[in-house]
């Protein structure tokens, strides 16, 4: 069991409709525990694409990745991986500011927000006041240092994709960094479909940095063109999610020379930075896509 910040916030998921769904349980001390025990094998994939399924807002039309794709270089559970919090930001100023220019523009103050694969660091606006953040990830002293988050819940998605919430609880989903790690993306779109409310955006943002070892193959030795389309086919093998929108902001030769502090020097140096983390995000909406005067 994980440690907890000393001011924990955790996330009390409503009791689900089929009783069948549910799968976590809270000690006697209120933190929520995940069985070790789950089903998400690759038999079961191939048993998911050969189906035959009515057509439904929601369903997975079709499988985006083979076997190989999923796997890891470091096959070690996720859990035991970032057991450790790492009290670190793995993307640049740049990165972040673009972000949260993004989320002012596409998140309506007061709405419902769930963070998927957060940690410490909050991307949101400060000045705009939402309704509720829910978030989601691996160590729960990270998420009890995020400043925006109301609650919080552990859970490893590539063990168990069900996210224990009601259909249509969310006005927008984020996923920021992470989608890279991500064994069963399929699945975890279509559960983030499900909860999200008709006309809710679900928001993938990344760049090139990766924990390289936990990144899945078909991630891993890719480009960021290829990284995109990769994002983009997940959106598509889901019933329902309107077209994804891609946005771009790569570094130019300038950016590179913007930042003078010693670190950056060196490690231009050593070839290993170039200037600016590039940013991408690939939007789509459940359904439909809003239109706000």
């Amino acid at each position: 069991m994980f440690p907890i910040h000393s001011k924990p916030k955790p996330w009390h998921p409503p009791i689900a409709a089929n009783p069948r769904t549910s799968c976590s349980v809270l000690s006697k001390n209120n933190i929520l525990i995940i069985p070790r025990k789950i089903s998400s094998s690759l038999d079961e994939n191939k048993e998911l694409a050969n189906q035959n399924q009515p057509k439904a807002a929601g369903r997975i039309k079709r499988l985006v990745l083979t076997n190989e794709g999923r796997t890891k270089l470091n096959m070690f559970p996720d859990r035991e991986f970032y057991a450790y919090p790492r009290f670190v930001t793995h993307v640049d100023d740049g990165f972040i500011a673009t972000l949260t220019d993004l989320y002012r523009e596409r998140l309506r103050p007061g709405s419902e927000i769930l963070d998927l694969m957060s940690s410490w660091v909050s991307h949101l606006p400060k000045e705009v006041v939402y309704k509720r953040v829910v978030g989601h990830g691996l160590n729960a002293q990270e998420l009890a240092r995020n400043p925006r988050l109301d609650y919080f819940f552990v859970k490893d998605l590539n063990q168990d994709q069900k996210l224990e919430m009601e259909d249509g609880s969310f006005d927008a989903v984020l996923c920021t960094v992470s989608v890279q790690y991500l064994q069963q993306p399929e699945k975890v779109f279509a559960e983030v479909f499900r909860v999200l409310r008709p006309g809710g955006a679900f928001i993938v943002s990344f760049s090139n940095r990766l924990f390289y070892e936990k990144a899945i193959s078909a991630w891993r030795d890719g480009t960021g063109y290829s990284r995109v389309q990769l994002v983009l086919q997940y959106f598509q093998c889901i019933e329902g999610f309107t077209q994804p929108e891609v946005i771009r902001k790569l570094p130019t030769s300038g950016n590179a020379q913007d930042d003078k502090s010693p670190f950056n020097w060196f490690m231009r140096l050593l070839g290993l930075f170039s200037g600016s983390d590039p940013f991408y995000a690939v939007i789509a909406y459940k359904n439909f896509k809003p239109v706000y005067e």
